[in-house]
Order: structure tokens, then C-alpha cells, then sequence
């Protein structure tokens, strides 16, 4: 085996290059990335990126000079051939012994007002350099879609004095993910801080001449405005291997060693379905911390220095206002949540399931919360966990 190649210029790169060099892998690796920037990351374009106007461009986190990686920026992946072995791109074939897909995910379209200037998604540096431009005092800003990224983005446009309109379909922020009780308090919490929250309710239309004037919601309202971004979600970024015999399933489908369907072919990141042994699913994580475990586990299958089964708890952070949200594990119906009155008091909630503890989400309170890592993993007793014994359930 001489040649490695991942698709996708990603953190699921940075760790699959990192870790193979790190086994003593001595054959070349390419990189194939479709941006014209080395692999960077991208959690800080919605947070310190838009706020620091002193940072000119996110900083590589890949140092291909020390480790010996051919990488191809500004190259699109035009198709696979898996018979052959080759990888079909914008500058020509790119033959492989082993391919990891890294290709990550692509921001949800809202399909209104395509073609003005000041709408837009948030997925890229160029992105993110666009919407910083325009965030200045006094900038009114509708951010479509309260999730995750929609609240930092709606965050850091308010520390740079923006005014701020943030728009949700359901009934709370995040209402799906973390359970209503969760999701009342993020409610608070963007209230707090100035922003004009809208839940139970969509985006009617975006107007303007050459650029973004005006935006309809669907409770009637009329909303002048100088930039909309768009935050309804991605999807998996599949598109270039139709007809080559990879199983699409929201994800590239793969077993619980991150092996797609076809031969030497593994996927890591944002673009993989796997079924995940912690809890027994098919699982498509866009973590962080997932992409990085994901790329590693997936090059010591693909080597042949080990096979590992990719086990992974689900962990997430995010930075709203100053204050730390995090995750661990998954949500269920059944939560406790420990709180003072406010709503940017620290809390901390506990998910259960079947008599387990399966999760928990946190403002501000992460001490206490990794202290539940291992009885999360573990999906330790309820009853063990609320006395302080948390003996894990048996094999």
C-alpha cells in the first residue's frame, strides 16, 4: 500500500494525515480540497472570527511540509471509480490505494432571494469574511434558523452592536435536540441579550434590488434589513459519488470500522453514517470531536494497523454571549434540570432512558458535567448515578 488520499481539505484530514505519519505510514498522501485555503477550523468562523476584525484569515492546521502530503486546494472531486481506483477531479485523476471521504457537509438552501448581496450561508472562511465586513453598530441582521450555528452567528453579530432578528420554525430553539425544558431556557437566554427572537415562524420572502432589503415572515411582519444568513441545517456532501457504487443514506453508510461499501474506501466527519456500538444506531455526528476520533479510528482500519470499532459519545460545545454550552451523550424525554432563577444562570440538565443516564447539556457548568462522562458512556443506573455510586450496567 503507497498511496493515501482523502478527499475533503477538513479536520478529518488534518487528524487521518497526522495519524497515519504518526503509525509510520511511509507512502505519499494527497488531499484534495475544493477550497482554495489548507484545512482550517471551522468552529471559530461563526464565534472569534466574526469578531475579531484584526484576524485576517483562519490559521492551517495542517503542516504539509513536515508531513510530506501533496495537498490540491481548489479542486473538486468530479466522481469515483472504485473498480480502478481513482478519484475524478477538476484538475484530473487522482489514483489511490486507500480513500478516506471527508468531504463533510453543505449548508441547506432557503430558496429565497438567491442572487442578492447580503444573503448568504455560513459554512466557509469567504463566507465568514463577508458577514464580519458587514457587521458593524446599528446593522440590522436577520439570522434564519436558531440552532447551533444560529446562535453564535446571532451572538457575535451582537456583540459587534447589531441589531438582530432571529428567526425559528419551531416551537423553541433547538427544541428537537436538547428537549423543550432545554430549549425554554436558550430562549431566555437570546432574549437576554437583546435579540428579537421569533419561533413558530418562516421566512415569507427576502427582497431587494441588488441586494437584501427587505424580509416577509410569516406572521406578517415586514423587516428592513442589510444581511440574512441562512442557518436551517446541512446535508451531507454526497453529490460526486453517484454511480459508484458507494450506499448513500443521509451519509455515506458505513459499518462500525467507518468502511463504506466499496473496497478500501472509508469516510470520516460530517459525511459518514455509521452504526455507532455506543448506542447501537446509524448515526451521523457533525461534531468536532467526533470528526477527529472518526478520521483516526477510519486510518488504522484502512493500514491494517488495528480494527477498531469507532464508539463514539456524542459531545458538542458552543459559545453564546459568553457563556458556554455544552453536550454529552444524547437527549431523552425524561430530563432533570438543576437551576437557579435566571436565564443566564449556570444549569445543568440530565437526560435518562430506560432507567439510564444517557445525557446531559450544560450552561456554564462544565465541571460538573464531565464529571458525568464516564457514567454517560457507560449508560450508567439513574438510581446509581443519583447516589453517587454510578456502577455501569453489566456486559
Amino acid at each position: 500500500m503507497r498511496r493515501l488520499v482523502v478527499v475533503g481539505a477538513s479536520l478529518a484530514a488534518t487528524h487521518a494525515v497526522q495519524e497515519a505519519r504518526r503509525l509510520g505510514f511511509e507512502g505519499s498522501i494527497a488531499v484534495i480540497g475544493d477550497e482554495p485555503h489548507p484545512p482550517y477550523d471551522r468552529p471559530p468562523l461563526s464565534k472569534q472570527f466574526l469578531t475579531d476584525t484584526d484576524v485576517p484569515e483562519p490559521e492551517p492546521l495542517l503542516n504539509v511540509d513536515a508531513l510530506d502530503v501533496k495537498l490540491m486546494t481548489s479542486t473538486v472531486a468530479t466522481g469515483l471509480d472504485g473498480r480502478e481506483r481513482r478519484v475524478h477531479t477538476s484538475a484530473g485523476d487522482v489514483p489511490y490505494d486507500v480513500l478516506l471521504i471527508a468531504t463533510g457537509s453543505e449548508p441547506r438552501q432557503l430558496g429565497l432571494g438567491d442572487g442578492l448581496e447580503g444573503v448568504t450561508t455560513l459554512r466557509t472562511a469567504g463566507e465568514s469574511l463577508a458577514i464580519r465586513s458587514r457587521l458593524e453598530p446599528g446593522a440590522r441582521v436577520v439570522v434564519v434558523g436558531a440552532g447551533f450555528i444560529g446562535g453564535e452567528v446571532a451572538s457575535s453579530a451582537r456583540a459587534r452592536g447589531a441589531d438582530v432578528t432571529l428567526v425559528e420554525a419551531l416551537p423553541l430553539p433547538l427544541d428537537a435536540a436538547v428537549g423543550s425544558l432545554v430549549a425554554e431556557r436558550l430562549a431566555m437566554l437570546h432574549r437576554q441579550y437583546g435579540v428579537d427572537l421569533r419561533t413558530r415562524t418562516t421566512v415569507r420572502s427576502i427582497d431587494g434590488g441588488d441586494a437584501v432589503e427587505k424580509v416577509t415572515l410569516s406572521d406578517g411582519s415586514v423587516l428592513d434589513v442589510d444581511l440574512v444568513i441562512v442557518g436551517i441545517g446541512v446535508e451531507p456532501s454526497t453529490a460526486w459519488l453517484r454511480g459508484a457504487g458507494v450506499s448513500i443514506n443521509n451519509g455515506v453508510s458505513c459499518t462500525p470500522y467507518l468502511e463504506s461499501t466499496v473496497p478500501d474506501v472509508y469516510a470520516a466527519g460530517d459525511v459518514a453514517r455509521w452504526i455507532n456500538p455506543w448506542n447501537g444506531r446509524s448515526t451521523r455526528l457533525e461534531h468536532w470531536t467526533a470528526t477527529g476520533e472518526q478520521a483516526e479510528v477510519a486510518v488504522r482500519n484502512a493500514l491494517g494497523t488495528e480494527r477498531t470499532e469507532c464508539s463514539i459519545v456524542p459531545y458538542f460545545w458552543s459559545d453564546w454571549y459568553g457563556h458556554r454550552l455544552q453536550m454529552l451523550g444524547e437527549p431523552a424525554d425524561e430530563v432533570e434540570l438543576t437551576v437557579a432563577g435566571g436565564a443566564t444562570d449556570p444549569f445543568l440538565a440530565q437526560y435518562r432512558y430506560d432507567g439510564q443516564l444517557v445525557g446531559g447539556f450544560s450552561l456554564d457548568q462544565t465541571g460538573p458535567l464531565m464529571k458525568r462522562r464516564r457514567a454517560i458512556a457507560a449508560r450508567a443506573s439513574w438510581e446509581d448515578v443519583l447516589n453517587g455510586t454510578e456502577r455501569t450496567p453489566s456486559p
